[in-house]
Parts: C-alpha cells; structure tokens; sequence
C-alpha cells in the first residue's frame, strides 16, 4: 500500500467524520427554537385563532416569542397569566355598532370601563378598549363631541390607575360599514378633544390601509396620539406575507422608529395552518 493511498484514506475518514458532525450539528440547531430580536414586544388576538383552545394558543404563541394574548375579558386574562403571559388590551367595553358617541350608552359604557379600568390595574394589564359606535345618521361631529364627554368620565380614574383608554379606529368600506371613527384624522381630533396622555388610539394598520393608506407617513406624524397596534394583510385580512400588499418588516421598523416601546397586536385571520401562520408572522415582524 503505498504512502498516498494512506493519505487518501485518512483524509476520507476525516472528511466523513466532519460531515457526520456537521449534520449533528444541523439537527441540534434545527431542534433549537428561532433566535428573537425582540425589538418590539408581540401579542396575540386571540379572537383570530377561537376555533382552538385559549390554553393551546397561549402555550404557543409562548414558544414562538410572543408576550401576550389580547383582547381577552377577565377570566381568560387569569388564564393566561397563569401561563407566563399578559394581556396587551383587554377586550371592547360596549361593542362596535354600539359605542360611546351615542349618549344613550355613555352610563354603561362607563361603568364597564371603570370595572375593566381597576382590574387592569390590579393585574397589570396596559390597556382598556373602547369603541365608537356606528353612524346611525348622526354626524361625525356630534359623535366625537359625545365620544369625548364620555371619556372624559373615566380620564381621571384612568390617569390615577396608570391605564390608557384606547379607542380602535376600523375600516367602514368593508367589514364595518357605517362605523364613525374610520379615518385617522377623526382619532387625532378626538384625542385633542379629550386632552389626556391616558386616551390613546388603536391603530390598526390593516383597516387604515383600506380606508387612506399612507400607512407609515401617519404612524410617524400621529406617533404621540397612539397607543397601539395591530396587524392584517390587505386584502383579505389574512397571513401578512408576500400574499398582500403591505411591508410590514419596513413599518415595524418604522414604529420603531417613533420610539413606541408598546405592543403590537397580531389580527390575521390565518388561511393556512393557524399555528404556522402565527410563527410566520412572528417572525416578519422580529425585526
């Protein structure tokens, strides 16, 4: 056997040895869970993913990164804490169609708020949600001057539990015909109107990019009139991927930009595999 031929065989054992390492190094860092950024905090709407268990989502949105399970009312909040999460905004005081710029409802918006007001409170939940109501006939100036007496109620039990009231601006073209504040520029105004760093806008960027888009020159221009986000791929409110029109690696970085440290809210109805599709859009927005 000549000197070569060992040489040849040594450098083959050896090379098999580093290919037999180098896949056992892949299969370990496959089984590893995904490096996080982390640059923004991530939650969950759980009424996305209803159709499988509040604990089954809670668990895996954990793994995945996420710190939160949104929209949620009292008991489904001790749920999830129980679980190592928190709830970013607590479910909608009133309803959609039936919100505070009627004056009919102000009573009993109000005590629900102050009820939803002193149990984030105690539980350290950031945010209560509220809505505007729908249209009915009544003038979008009549409406923001009763949205703001009615906020006006709760501002300072808001400000002295450290709490922000949000309010969600929605699209009124096609999922919620007739709903008033559908344009940014009519939260900003009620925002001025209410005058409290305790009353904030929901910004939810699916709805905003039906309605006006511009969806990055407005976040930056009303960055201290708004308290949180949410997500959704346009058109179709579905997976945020290279299936719609909107970047939202570019305007993630761009909240990020205006120096909010809050959450950002997950609203996808997934198509695809829900718990996948959750991942996915987890990882677009782990910029």
């Amino acid at each position: 056997m000549s000197f070569d031929t060992i040489n040849r065989r040594t450098a083959l054992k050896a090379a098999g040895a580093s290919l037999a390492a180098l896949a056992a190094s892949s299969l370990a860092a496959a089984d590893e869970a995904p490096k996080v950024n982390g640059n923004i905090k991530q939650s969950v709407c759980y009424w996305c993913y209803g159709q499988i268990p509040l604990e089954k989502v809670a668990a895996e949105a954990k793994k995945i990164g996420y710190q939160s399970v949104e929209l949620l009312n009292q008991e489904q909040i001790k749920q999830v804490k129980k679980m190592g999460l928190t709830c970013a905004v607590m479910s909608t005081a009133g309803s959609i169609a039936d919100g505070l710029n009627r004056k009919e409802n102000h009573d009993k918006i109000v005590k629900q708020l102050e009820n939803n007001i002193e149990f984030a409170a105690a539980e350290e939940i950031p945010n209560v949600l509220v809505m505007s109501g729908n249209k009915k006939g009544m003038a979008d100036d009549e409406g923001m001057e009763n949205c703001a007496a009615g906020l006006k109620r709760v501002m300072k039990l808001a400000e002295d539990k450290k709490i922000t009231v949000l309010m969600e601006g929605l699209n009124s073209k096609v999922n919620h015909r007739d709903y008033m504040y559908d344009f940014t520029k009519w939260g900003v105004a009620l925002a001025k109107k209410v005058g409290s760093d305790r009353f904030k806008l929901l910004y939810d960027i699916y709805h905003m990019q039906i309605m006006e888009g511009d969806i990055i020159r407005t976040i930056q221009d009303n960055k201290q009139y708004i308290g949180h986000y949410h997500t959704g791929g346009n058109p179709g409110r579905h997976e945020i991927d290279e299936t719609q029109e909107l970047n939202y690696p570019a305007i993630v970085k761009a909240i990020l930009g205006t120096g909010y440290k809050g959450f950002l809210g997950q609203e996808f109805i997934p198509k695809r595999e829900p718990l996948a599709s959750l991942a996915q859009g987890f990882r677009i927005c782990d910029v």
